[in-house]
């Protein structure tokens, strides 16, 4: 299984970031590669279809959800990512010591369809276009 985890430090507190990041159907409104997202539930889990930039869709179930711990982990469905058994987790913590907080989102899959460190470079490219969004909306 490949691993990717990257991080963005931000200097706002960490709820003020999971109000805008922690929403299942949030993607759309802080990831410059998603265009539009819909949810829907499917015998009481919720899926959401991201329409992404330039076309394409990708199709996710959510795993667990933590409003307190600002924390939500899904799977991947479907969708064009060279990837499989793809499982994912956005994570926002409170740093010590200050009032900004640190964004994490990490993700465990099987490379699919491409050599494991291409996969690798596609899912650390779509955290880091993410991260660089919210250093922008956010101010760092």
């Amino acid at each position: 299984m490949a691993k990717v985890t990257s991080s963005t430090a931000l200097p706002v507190p960490a709820q003020s970031v999971w109000s805008v990041i922690g929403g299942f159907n949030a993607l759309p409104d802080w990831h410059p590669a998603v265009e539009k997202s819909d949810t829907e539930s499917q015998g009481g889990t919720k899926v959401r279809t991201l329409h992404l930039a330039g076309g394409g869709t990708i199709v996710e179930k959510l795993v667990a959800s933590d409003d307190t711990e600002r924390t939500y982990s899904y799977t991947i469905l479907s969708g064009p990512l060279p990837v499989a058994n793809y499982e994912a987790t956005i994570k926002v913590r409170q740093n010590d010591g200050d009032s900004g907080c640190t964004v994490e989102w990490s993700s465990e899959f099987e490379a699919s369809g491409a050599p494991e460190n291409d996969a690798v470079a596609a899912v650390r490219g779509i955290y880091e276009a993410g991260f660089e969004n919210l250093k922008k909306m956010f101010g760092a």
